[in-house]
């Protein structure tokens, strides 16, 4: 194990699946203490069972992170687990409905901005308190869908959602840089998860929006095929850790040059 993150302690998000459990897993070889918030809390069991086997530390928080109280509770029972905070990772999010505008009902609106980007400022919101003991360091997942590309046609709820967390991040950042608090952004493009489960797509209404796009062969420039969790995870722990103890109010694309098509 590497200890980049000795004694630190990480809460993460939607840390039951895809990136927010490879993050976890990375935090955790590098002996950070993870408290593992999900909304199912037998998708973070795994997570735990595996941190501790590798001689770790982790608590499972089950929480909707669009709630209010859910969130100050999982910050309030990290406190009284370990006395402190030091990383937040911002990961939790959804898909939500891919249709036209048009077509596209309030409360499906309202379900994807709720879950994406009141989660954000709760997640944010209720972790300052702890952090400003001692600073650390805030990641947030965004996308690069809202940030760099516009073209997935029936996503202008999760795509809003995104380019909002990067506003609230860099906003944040600067109103927490006088207590030590980093705040930076991570925009993914294709990554190897399972978010698609949380994706509800309406597939013939879409084709009266669609705009056709060609590609050159494979639009995955750098490695021709969508990254890997574990990818994303190193970044995350690099943010966490003292090594970019000068960067803040940054948005990171990893993406593999996807978005630059």
């Amino acid at each position: 194990m590497e200890n980049l993150l000795q004694n630190q302690v990480a809460i993460v998000t939607g840390a039951g699946s895809g990136i927010g459990r490879a993050a976890a897993l990375k935090l955790a070889q590098n002996r950070a203490k993870i408290a593992l918030v999900d909304l199912h809390k037998e998708n973070v069991e795994e997570v735990k069972n595996q941190i501790e086997e590798m001689g770790g530390e982790a608590l499972v928080l089950e929480a909707n992170v669009s709630h209010p109280e859910e969130v100050e509770n999982c910050y309030k029972r990290t406190i009284d687990q370990w006395g402190r905070l030091d990383v937040v990772f911002a990961n939790a999010g959804i898909n939500g409905e891919v249709a036209p505008i048009e077509d596209l009902e309030p409360n499906e609106w309202d379900l994807t901005i709720s879950n994406n980007l009141t989660s954000t400022f709760l997640t944010v919101k209720y972790a300052i308190p702890y952090l400003k003991t001692d600073g650390g360091s805030i990641i947030i997942t965004s996308s690069i869908n809202g940030n760099r590309i516009y073209k997935n046609i029936g996503m202008s709820a999760y795509s809003t959602s995104k380019i909002g967390q990067m506003g609230f991040g860099k906003m944040a950042a600067l109103e927490l840089a006088n207590y030590g608090i980093r705040v930076n952004m991570i925009c993914p493009g294709a990554i190897e998860t399972n978010i698609n489960e949380n994706t509800w797509k309406e597939n013939e209404k879409l084709k009266k929006v669609e705009i056709p796009i060609e590609y050159p062969e494979g639009n995955q420039p750098l490695e021709h095929k969508p990254g890997k969790a574990e990818q994303v995870a190193d970044l995350v722990l690099f943010l966490a850790s003292n090594q970019s103890n000068h960067i803040t109010g940054s948005e990171i694309y990893i993406d593999g040059a996807e978005s630059l098509l």
